[in-house]
């Protein structure tokens, strides 16, 4: 079941979810909204004649920061990376999903392609997808409300966790948007 604004509040109260730094009014009837970050990883088209999934993708993108009041413009047809301000913990027993929001997503941003779901053990802030699918650029700034997150408990917690030295988890404990790292599937030894 999703977690209502009650159960969130004690979630965070006891520190089976950990969200910081945590926005006014940030909890909702069922969600938690969060913000974005002032950094983004902007794709450099024309570098590669493909994305090769066999090696590091860091080289496809560049890393760029915005100003406390500039806006970041992403173009129709854009997809960027870009990060949350909040850093997010969740408990072993506990799940998240990525969200947009109704009045962003009414002007055409998507804020996931398909990295929705937030494994129990999370530790980091979020890297989000972000695309413009209407046919105006959007102007981004550092701190709006971007998004918002659900949670739902797990049956038990999870043996394993996001984390765990087993699983070989690519973007735990992570600060700035990062670039795939899908890449490593493909090392020796994974």
């Amino acid at each position: 079941m999703v977690l209502s604004d009650r159960s969130i509040a004690e979630a965070l109260s006891t520190g089976r979810l950990v969200v910081d730094p945590i926005g006014e009014d940030a909890v909702q009837p069922a969600s938690l909204d969060i913000r974005l970050d002032r950094h983004f990883r902007v794709f450099l088209n024309h570098r590669e004649a493909f994305i090769d999934v066999r090696k590091a993708a860091e080289d496809l993108t560049e890393a760029h920061e915005i100003e406390e009041d500039e806006p970041f413009v992403l173009h129709p047809g854009e997809f960027v990376l870009g990060s949350t301000l909040e850093s997010v913990e969740l408990a072993d027993d506990l799940v998240a999903r990525v969200e947009g929001k109704s009045s962003l997503g009414r002007l055409g941003l998507l804020v996931h392609a398909t990295a929705g779901y937030v494994d129990p053990g999370w530790r980091g802030h979020l890297t989000l997808e972000l695309s413009n699918v209407s046919t105006l650029p959007i102007r981004l700034y550092y701190q709006m409300k971007i998004g918002q997150l659900s949670f739902q408990n797990l049956t038990t917690s999870a043996d394993r966790p996001y984390g765990h030295p087993s699983l070989k988890s690519r973007y735990q404990g992570q600060h700035l948007p990062t670039a795939s790292r899908i890449h490593r599937d493909y090392e020796s030894g994974a």
